[in-house]
């Protein structure tokens, strides 16, 4: 699928329009996707900050979507396990880079060319507008080659 494609999808995607999340960039080759969520009376938690789990949802599935782009149909993958730390409360608009470099990709290739389960763990920061730290979150995913 073509990255534009993809980020008008996920753009109307009912649970990130619900949340304010806006998916700003998907590059070409899907190795960095960057995702923002402004503050709004609807994504609020009671003491006027982001929602944690909105901060959690705005992290959610892009290394997954990233991967199976990257990868192809060779390979299967899904989100398995996440871990987010709340570092600061969040206000105003948070951003969410993500990337994935030649070197990880090459690690998946190397540790599933033999069928077996890959469980790699990747992270990503949840910044303010300052850029200082929001959350951080870790993202387990499970890659396996097709048999």
């Amino acid at each position: 699928m073509k990255s534009k494609f993809l980020k008008l999808i996920l753009n109307i995607y009912p649970p990130y329009l619900g949340a304010g999340i806006r998916v700003r960039h998907i590059s070409e080759d899907y190795r960095e996707v960057l995702v923002s969520m402004k503050l709004r009376w609807y994504n609020r938690n009671y003491v006027g900050t982001h929602f944690g789990g909105s901060l959690s949802a705005m992290t959610d599935p892009f290394f997954m979507l990233m991967l199976l782009n990257i990868l192809g149909d060779e390979y299967i993958v899904w989100d398995q396990a996440a871990r987010i730390e709340f570092i600061r409360p969040g206000r105003g608009r948070v951003v969410a880079r993500f990337h994935l470099s030649q070197e990880q990709i090459d690690e998946i290739h190397v540790q599933t060319q033999s069928g077996a389960v890959f469980r790699p763990e990747y992270e990503v920061e949840i910044l303010d507008e300052d850029g200082q730290v929001v959350a951080q979150v870790a993202k387990q995913e499970y890659i396996r080659k097709k048999v």
